[in-house]
């Protein structure tokens, strides 16, 4: 076998792009450094990191989608994982993971007039449970701040057993909910001090 069939392949222009966020992402919160080396060489290696189809792990675009004075956000009581959490979904071949999270909002809440913000917000990996034939994997999340500028009355969803605007604040305070909800929580309102 020749030493080529060992090349590494060029990364694709929207890798480098993905990787640009992710140093950006790391210039601004250096304390989490672990999920951004995660992040990075998972972007780095696979060319097709946002498909559905690489059934080990791929790439996913969320939504904190904030109501326009920023004191509320948008949960989802989740159909599938039957927990409140961010609007967001698959990337399904979509490398703008920004653009997924603002299709996502829309598709899952029914909103007009929201404005995506082009810096990533939050990281997390978490694992999805088998289900049914498809076997457990990663959801490497890339999560990104919506604004809702118009109506704040949604449409609840196929994918959803419900939809709420709840307190950031209350987030932020509520031992019960989910770890990276409360981060997030924090995040924004560190953010918005």
């Amino acid at each position: 076998m020749s030493a080529d069939a060992f090349a590494i392949a060029p990364m694709q222009p929207y890798q480098h792009a993905w990787l640009a966020a992710i140093d950006a992402y790391a210039r601004a919160r250096p304390q989490e450094g672990p999920a951004i080396a995660l992040f990075r060489s998972f972007m780095a290696a696979h060319p097709d990191a946002a498909s559905r189809a690489r059934a080990e792990g791929h790439l996913t675009g969320s939504a904190w989608l904030v109501s326009a004075d920023g004191e509320r956000v948008l949960l989802t009581h989740h159909r599938k994982l039957d927990r409140w959490l961010q609007l967001g979904g698959h990337a399904d071949g979509d490398s703008d993971l920004a653009r997924v999270a603002l299709r996502e909002a829309e598709e899952e809440s029914g909103l007009g007039d929201l404005v995506v913000e082009p810096e990533i917000f939050d990281l997390d990996c978490h694992l999805i449970p088998e289900r049914a034939a498809e076997p457990a994997h990663h959801h490497y999340d890339v999560r990104f701040v919506v604004r809702a500028l118009g109506s704040t009355e949604f449409v609840v969803g196929d994918e959803s057993h419900a939809l709420a605007w709840r307190d950031i604040g209350s987030i932020a305070a509520d031992a019960a909910a989910d770890e990276s909800m409360r981060r997030m929580a924090r995040k924004w309102r560190e953010r918005e001090a």
